[in-house]
């Protein structure tokens, strides 16, 4: 099989005009809550954000005269005019590219030129990001979903008033067609277009449901960016799938989650490491109810064993999810009970994933060996836009995509993951994981955040560095650091330096800017 042109599609199949996944559900179900708007604390029922969708729909094809492989570029914080984009694309066959709002203008400009965005949806808070934007890069339409920047813009709110349902047609879409295109880090420093098919849209959603055994009373917040796979697929077509609740929060804030969890009974939660932390140090958090909690899911970043242990001690069962954009979000699956029998594990793949372990030279490794992990399923994207040679290199010819993760697994099939391939140091011969280290520095009670990063040595080859965000009060020295660290780790996998620092750098899905502190690193001397 190509690397460039992986498809599970078996040509025209009634399966292929599905993907309007809202649409299914509102069929069955239009009366059910689908969508708690935390910000305006409006309440949408599936009905109601499936007209919502038509109409947005209706506007990119009559007003923007956008046809079905267009792409429409959206620059807005977390709110239901986002939703009603991408599931607007799931009927359409309109490519959506949802837009990192922490980019400066330049970066957007790159990827709006790469990608040949035609219209693009637009938040006020970013009018000064846009009012560049239009000076720089040439989109034909700019949809206000606030007031308008000036007269030629289109207002979203009035083309949804003013749309006439009726008067939409049905778009044929295959599984193969493209749903979004989510930009990603690369490794040439410019950002790559993840191809998000409808078929890895229904698939994540289904296989969810499934090997997540989601329920439709389930009620599951989203407070992480929908422009990142996170906040756009962990839950939301799974829950829209089953038929849940969505409870959408327009950003990060910590002690609104904590009242929104109780408030509106949330069943199951997914977040970063870092705001699992944040949110068991939110004052009184201990005092909010989460009884109703089944349990909660970790992405993004290692999860810390001590995080899972703190959550036991409120009753409630912290689990490690495992997923990429370019792979799903959602590739393993655990029960409550093997949760708590396998800390620290992702579980085994879902059902129709295949995962494999290779090491360096291609093959198996020995049992209980970690080698880089491997994946190949119809969950799988089609790879990056306009860009063959990183596609190549991150599919074999075989359809497996290397997901740059170390891995092992052990004799009941349940993975572990060891850390980022390209973390990897080598110190005196030895392979050190950061991430094996940095789970027990945060297990130090007064550790908040932590990072480790290798670095050159003319004694070792490689050392680590440990970048540490200790409490103000605790006033901790490097030794202390070491002494602990010595006591539950190999000699070898000790850092060799210790720097305290204000705060880590994160991008918006929450992990940890490595590149960015070896920088500083080397700029110090």
């Amino acid at each position: 099989m190509s690397a460039t042109n992986i498809s599970f599609s078996s040509g025209h199949h009634p399966f292929d005009l599905a993907g309007d996944l809202l649409g299914e559900r509102t069929r069955l179900t239009p009366e059910k809550t689908a969508l708690v708007e935390v910000s305006t604390h409006r309440r949408f029922t599936y009905g109601e954000l499936n007209d919502r969708a038509t109409r947005c729909a209706l506007l990119w094809r009559e007003q923007c005269h956008l046809e079905k492989g267009d792409r429409i570029g959206v620059l807005a914080r977390n709110r239901v005019e986002f939703l009603d984009a991408f599931f607007a694309a799931g009927r359409s066959g309109i490519v959506l590219v949802p837009l990192n709002t922490r980019l400066t203008p330049p970066e957007l400009e790159y990827i709006i030129r790469d990608c040949g965005v035609k219209a693009l949806l637009y938040d006020g808070d970013f009018e000064q990001t846009v009012r560049h934007l239009k000076r720089t890069v040439d989109i034909g339409h700019w949809i206000s979903l606030d007031d308008a920047i000036d007269g030629t813009d289109i207002s979203y709110q009035e083309a949804q008033a003013s749309a006439k349902l009726d008067a939409w047609i049905p778009v044929h879409c295959d599984a193969e067609d493209i749903h979004c295109l989510l930009y990603t880090s690369g490794t040439t420093g410019k950002p790559k277009g993840v191809i998000i098919p409808r078929r890895m849209v229904l698939w994540n959603a289904f296989n969810t449901v499934i090997s997540w055994q989601l329920r439709e009373s389930d009620i599951a917040p989203i407070f992480t960016p929908l422009f990142h796979a996170g906040g756009l697929s962990v839950f939301l077509p799974p829950i829209v799938a089953i038929g849940g609740t969505i409870i959408l929060h327009r950003g990060f804030d910590a002690p609104e989650i904590c009242r929104t969890l109780e408030r509106e009974q949330c069943t199951i939660i997914f977040a970063v490491p870092t705001i699992l932390k944040l949110l068991l140090e939110v004052p009184g958090f201990e005092n909010v109810s989460l009884s109703q909690v089944r349990w909660l899911i970790s992405g993004g970043a290692p999860l810390p064993t001590y995080l899972i242990q703190e959550y036991q001690k409120r009753g409630v069962v912290l689990k490690q999810g495992y997923g990429l954009t370019e792979v799903g979000v959602n590739c393993f699956a655990m029960s409550v009970a093997e949760s708590l029998r396998k800390p620290g594990s992702i579980g085994k793949p879902v059902m129709f994933t295949q995962a494999k372990l290779i090491d360096s030279k291609g093959s198996a490794p020995a049992a209980g060996e970690v080698g880089e992990l491997l994946l190949r399923g119809p969950h799988v994207s089609k790879g990056y836009w306009n860009n063959p040679r990183e596609t190549g290199a991150a599919f074999d010819d075989d359809g497996w995509f290397r997901t740059g993760d170390i891995a092992r697994c052990d004799a009941e099939g349940f993975f572990f993951i060891a850390g980022r391939r390209k973390e990897m140091f080598i110190s005196g011969g030895e392979n050190v994981y950061p991430a094996e280290i940095e789970q027990v520095l945060l297990s130090h009670p007064d550790v908040q955040d932590a990072a480790v990063i290798g670095v050159p040595d003319s004694k070792w080859g490689e050392v680590g560095v440990a970048c540490l965000v200790v409490r103000r009060q605790a006033g901790i020295a490097s030794e202390e650091i070491i002494q602990f660290a010595s006591l539950r780790l190999a000699r070898y996998k000790l850092p060799k330096i210790i720097r305290f620092l204000e705060s880590l750098p994160r991008n918006a899905s929450g992990k940890i800017l490595k590149d960015e502190l070896l920088a500083r690193y080397r700029s110090a001397g």
